[in-house]
């Protein structure tokens, strides 16, 4: 018996040794007569951009000639305090009310307790008044906004309707309102108003918006964190070989945004208990919110203003009007809420736009290190949207930099939105640990060559140098500061001044320009949509100052036309959906548009 077992495991072993060696040769001769096939993954590049065919111009820097003397103080001395390194926003923004941009900035100051340094007067946000012709002039003392708080953002919107641009600030502590008295004055109203907010908060993008349609400005702030110097001292963030340092929001609780409902009078009512913004962690019940930017736009063409909230390592929020004064929150569903594999970004600024001159909406959002830029568009559904970021271009060049600071603008008038980023690290140390990081870095201008690859990088010889200049950015803005028609550029840094850029392009590219009054609507008209022909081709631009990281671009609205556009047509599509033509309008002037009765 065991000698039968014998014999019929050596046949067996033979059968088998024989099948192996017959697979071996049969596959050996598939592979031989298979090709290999290699698919290149490479992000296609435009024959334009090979070709240099990109517009030349030159932005350069005319800060301290045009009078910018401002400096923003982060208040740092040694303690790596979080909200050190995450300040301060800018504005253009007619103040004075004399038809040009004047320029607010936003400081901190330093911590409570801290010993003043010798000679130096508290630090405050500042005011610099435009002469008409982009030199500016200091009109900080006995404006009122002369007080001291650790600030970080700044809005500007027209609340009671009476001609004058007010200002809200945000920053550590809660919120100031100033309202306009004339001839640049302000009155700080931030009590009486309903505006103080809850004590601890750390306030960051604020949007004046209509939210009910019933013709005045309601008021959102993001709030950023839960935070206090004991709890920042607690979480005691670390880079490795460095020793403390400014960390991520990871260790901090998050924190509910705020809607005030706009009730005249000067009176806000604080609503957001009930109005479905306050997203709770399934997990903990806890805020989970940790706003640093926000898009006020309408996404489904009903009317209403919708909020795309951008979240710092949490998810995104899409807040759709709902009509009653609440919002249904849709981030997920959307397709907002995180990246393509479903991971959070440390998400910083944010602007929106139909930047393809067609139906589709995009939402541009910067993230930090090593996290591309995010560009959701909408896909068909006008609330479903994918990012395009790769395949359009704005994504692989932006992924090494830190951005904060984001938005869209035609800085070259040829009617497409180009897009810039203001770019820099957290910490100054961070070179020590990683080699190919820097803390200054330079900003990065996308053009829009249009097609399928949107966005191209541009660089020093097609920009100019100066716009290139490594810094720690932070919060951008742009307006016409001299009025010829193009778009200047306002960068801000950490405990540094300000780079103001004069756009010196000569492509001879006509412009049209917009500013519109609301009669039913708000008086800003924030919220309307601009829409111009030229040919067959609509291009739709919304009046929405709030945009990038903190800060506020003018109102007015400036629509390139290239070399040879020419005006078909205009509309006017005013908040609430009713739609006004508009005659008479001609290139290289400022259109004043009334809204009918």
């Amino acid at each position: 018996m065991i000698a039968q077992a014998l014999w019929r495991s050596v046949a067996a072993l033979l059968v088998l040794g024989f099948l192996a060696g017959a697979a071996v040769w049969w596959f050996s001769r598939q592979s031989s007569s298979t090709k290999t096939q290699v698919t290149d993954l490479a992000v296609p590049k435009l024959a334009a951009a090979l070709n240099g065919t990109f517009p030349q111009v030159n932005f350069r820097n005319i800060t301290r000639e045009a009078g910018i003397t401002f400096t923003h103080v982060n208040g740092a001395r040694g303690d790596k305090l979080l909200p050190e390194t995450m300040g301060g926003g800018v504005a253009f923004s007619d103040v004075d009310n004399d038809g040009d941009q004047d320029l607010i900035f936003v400081s901190g100051t330093a911590w409570p307790g801290t010993p003043a340094l010798p000679g130096i007067r508290p630090a405050t946000s500042a005011l610099f008044l435009n002469d008409g012709g982009g030199v500016f002039r200091d009109g900080t003392v006995g404006s009122g906004l002369d007080i001291s708080f650790f600030g970080m953002g700044v809005a500007c919107g027209d609340y009671d309707n009476d001609g004058l641009v007010d200002l809200v600030f945000t920053g550590v502590g809660g919120n100031h309102l100033f309202h306009n008295l004339g001839n640049a004055h302000f009155r700080e109203v931030t009590a009486e108003a309903g505006l103080g907010g809850r004590v601890g908060d750390w306030s960051t993008a604020a949007a004046w918006v209509d939210i009910d349609n019933d013709g005045d400005l309601d008021l959102f702030i993001g709030n950023y964190i839960q935070w206090s110097p004991e709890l920042d001292r607690e979480v005691d963030n670390r880079l490795v070989g460095v020793g403390r340092a400014y960390g991520r929001p990871w260790n901090f609780p998050g924190s509910f945004p705020h809607l005030y409902r706009n009730d005249g009078g000067g009176r806000f009512v604080d609503v957001t208990a009930r109005s479905g913004l306050q997203v709770k962690n399934p997990a903990s019940g806890t805020p989970a919110a940790k706003t640093l930017a926000v898009a006020p736009i309408d996404l489904n063409n009903d009317g209403w203003i919708d909020l795309v909230v951008a979240n710092d390592t949490v998810q995104n929020f899409v807040f759709t009007n709902r009509h009653d004064g609440t919002f249904r929150e849709i981030g997920a569903q959307s397709g907002m809420a995180f990246d393509a594999y479903g991971q959070t970004r440390g998400a910083m600024g944010i602007d929106a736009a139909r930047f393809r001159n067609d139906a589709a909406v995009g939402i541009a959002i910067g993230n930090f290190a090593n996290e591309m830029n995010a560009l959701y568009v909408s896909q068909g559904d006008q609330l479903l949207f994918a990012d395009e970021a790769i395949t359009s271009g704005l994504g692989p060049a932006s992924r090494l930099f830190l951005k904060f600071g984001l938005f869209f603008f035609d800085y070259d008038l040829d009617g497409r939105l180009d897009v810039l980023t203001a770019n820099g690290h957290i910490d100054a140390d961070i070179e020590k640990v990683q080699a190919n990081v820097r803390y200054r870095q330079p900003a990065q201008l996308f053009w829009n060559a249009g097609g399928n690859q949107t966005f191209i990088p541009v660089d020093a010889a097609g920009a100019g140098a100066d716009l290139f200049e490594p810094m720690v950015g932070r919060g951008s803005a742009f307006a016409d500061i001299d009025g010829d028609g193009d778009l200047d550029v306002i960068l801000t840094q950490i405990n540094s001044p300000p780079r103001l850029l004069r756009n010196e392009q000569n492509l001879g590219a006509k412009w049209v320009r917009f500013k519109l009054k609301g009669r039913h609507s708000n008086r800003d008209a924030i919220g309307a949509w601009i829409r111009v022909r030229l040919g067959g081709q609509w291009i739709s631009r919304q009046v929405m100052p709030t945009r990038s990281y903190l800060s506020q671009s003018e109102l007015p609205v400036t629509i390139g036309l290239g070399k040879n556009g020419t005006v078909d047509e205009v509309l006017i599509v005013w908040p609430g959906g009713h739609t006004q033509r508009v005659e008479g309008v001609a290139p290289g002037a400022v259109s004043e548009v009334v809204e009918a009765e």
